[in-house]
C-alpha cells in the first residue's frame, strides 16, 4: 500500500472528518479493498476514532477488508433476477472460476459475489463485472463471460 497515494485522497477531501465514507470509497476503488493501514492511516489523518472509521468499514457491505480480485463479478440475486434464473448463473460462475460465492481466486484475477440488487430488474438476470453491467445473463453468456475475462487477462500480461 501507498501512504502516499491514501495521503493524496484524504487531502483531496481536505482532510474533512464528514468525508470518512467517500475517502474509504475511494480508498477501496483504488486497492479493490479497505487494506488495514489505510483504516489506521484514514483514523489518524482525520482525527477520528479508528473503532468509528472500522465500524465505517465493516457495517456497509459495498467494503471489503479483504483484497478482491482484478475482476470483481457481482451476481444479482434480487426478486427479479432470481427468477429468472440467477442460482444456475450463480452455478456456472463457481464452477467456471472453481469458486464459491464470497471467495477470491489464489491468482488474485477473479471476485465472485452475490448482491442483492443491482437496480437494472428489466436487464435481468444481471451481472456486473467490475463496473460494467451485462444484462439478459444465461449461463451459456456466463460462461463464455469468464472466457473472454481470461482472454482479456492474458493479453494484457503478453503486451
Amino acid at each position: 500500500m501507498n501512504v502516499d497515494r491514501v495521503d493524496e485522497i484524504i487531502d483531496s477531501y481536505q482532510a474533512d472528518r464528514t468525508c470518512t465514507l467517500a475517502i474509504l470509497q475511494d480508498v477501496q476503488t483504488e486497492y479493490n479493498y479497505l487494506p488495514r493501514e489505510a483504516i489506521i492511516q484514514t483514523a489518524d489523518r482525520l482525527g477520528v476514532p479508528l473503532g468509528e472509521v472500522y465500524r465505517m468499514a465493516t457495517f456497509f457491505r459495498a467494503f471489503s477488508l479483504e483484497p478482491k480480485g482484478e475482476y470483481r463479478i457481482k451476481v444479482c440475486m434480487g426478486t427479479a433476477c432470481h427468477v429468472r434464473g440467477a442460482i444456475q448463473i450463480l452455478e456456472q460462475f463457481e464452477r467456471d472460476l472453481g469458486l464459491n460465492a464470497g471467495e477470491t481466486s489464489r491468482d488474485g484475477k477473479f471476485s465472485l459475489d452475490i448482491v442483492m440488487c443491482l437496480g437494472a430488474c428489466a436487464l435481468g438476470p444481471v451481472v456486473v463485472v467490475n463496473e460494467e453491467t451485462h444484462g439478459e445473463m444465461s449461463p451459456d453468456k456466463a460462461h463464455a463471460l469468464v472466457a473472454q475475462l481470461r482472454n482479456e487477462g492474458n493479453g494484457r500480461e503478453a503486451s
